[in-house]
């Protein structure tokens, strides 16, 4: 399936100690995690068409999270960069104080990818253990190994 998270998470690619305390500033962080990764063919036009994205509508999911993304050409697949800050930035648009950033990359010719994983992600994020766990991962390996395991449970045939 193409649109797994294991197929796009990346220890590498996750920082837990956000240092900007300004919306943009926090997703030029995140973001930048994304540069030079082989399926980023143009950072710039991607970090720009993000936050161009950003401008236009809400990025906040509640629960102290927000998904900034974007479609674009400057994408060959999907690609996914993380930050949590420990105090929170306020989203003044929102007047909401978001800790986690899920900032996704996708390619115009590819959106099923990208619905399946904001799908995925968003069933995460309903589950307040779930969520309690990546407040608290201590390092981004534990964070990813949150994110897999419920990934993991979510796929799991019924029983």
């Amino acid at each position: 399936m193409a649109g797994l998270l294991r197929n796009i998470l990346d220890p590498s690619r996750i920082v837990l100690t956000v240092q900007a305390t300004k919306r943009t500033a926090v997703l030029n962080e995140v973001a930048r995690l994304l540069d030079g990764h082989p399926a980023v063919a143009n950072y710039a036009g991607f970090y720009n068409e993000l936050l161009a994205r950003d401008r236009l509508d809400t990025t906040c999911l509640g629960n102290q999270i927000a998904l900034p993304h974007a479609r674009t050409e400057h994408v060959s697949d999907l690609v996914l960069a993380i930050g949590r800050s420990p105090e929170g930035v306020v989203f003044e648009k929102d007047g909401q104080t978001v800790r986690l950033f899920f900032v996704l990359g996708t390619p115009k010719s590819n959106p099923m990818a990208y619905l399946q994983v904001v799908s995925t992600l968003c069933k995460i994020f309903k589950d307040a253990a779930n969520r309690d766990a990546l407040f608290s991962a201590s390092t981004p390996e534990a964070f990813a190994a949150v994110l897999l395991a419920a990934e993991d449970r979510l796929l799991a045939p019924a029983a």
